[in-house]
């Protein structure tokens, strides 16, 4: 760990307890998880949004899903997209023990054959950390979902530094995807982006029209 990510992981408070665990929890079992800037970020912008209506695409054991169920509005509520049950039965147990269970709808089911009919519209907060060569389905179909200045947020834009790297013909099809997802993201005329230098590369996007 560099010096600054080493003062900024000492700086910060501890996680919740039941973040912690089942952080633990995600790298025995190998399970990819955003990283713990990118559940503090998320933790944040929900705080600030006061967001009341979020949409997460990939839940996996649902790290990132408990960062923004602790940090819901008493209203707020959370759906969340996998197709992966036993993988959901982690996630649902742990917002069971937060007292969250209530807030967050588990959809289980491929995200593209959910997405063109969901009924939930005018969404404050789309996460996105699914299948990487389905980004920028995810972006095309969410995007009309967001509220004006509401937010898309993206993890894993730099891929493990891959995304910086030149072309190269042994690129994975995941590789190539995320830098095509990153100019589109970047470029997309809906919406304010940046990629930030947070865990695995977070990109945020205000909906601007």
């Amino acid at each position: 760990m560099d010096p600054e990510r080493d003062y900024l992981a000492r700086s910060h408070r501890d996680p919740p307890a039941l973040v912690l665990e089942l952080e633990q929890l995600g790298e025995r079992d190998g399970i990819p998880i955003v990283s713990r800037e990118g559940g503090r970020l998320l933790s944040t912008l929900v705080h600030a949004m006061q967001a009341n209506r979020i949409l997460e695409i990939g839940t996996a054991y649902g790290y990132s899903t408990l960062w923004m169920a602790l940090a819901l509005p008493p209203a707020g509520r959370i759906w969340t997209i996998d197709p992966d049950r036993g993988r959901t039965a982690v996630a649902l147990e742990f917002l069971r023990r937060a007292g969250k269970a209530d807030a967050v709808e588990i959809i289980n089911q491929p995200a593209l054959d959910v997405l063109p009919s969901f009924p939930q519209h005018n969404l404050d907060i789309v996460f996105i950390d699914a299948l990487k060569h389905e980004y920028e389905g995810y972006l095309e179909l969410t995007v009309p979902l967001l509220k004006r200045s509401g937010l898309v947020v993206v993890d894993n834009l730099l891929w493990s530094g891959r995304s910086a790297q030149p072309p190269s013909a042994d690129d994975s099809v995941d590789t190539k995807a995320i830098r095509a997802f990153n100019r589109t993201f970047l470029h997309h005329p809906q919406l304010d982006a940046t990629i930030l230098p947070v865990g695995d590369g977070t990109g945020v996007g205000a909906r601007i029209s």
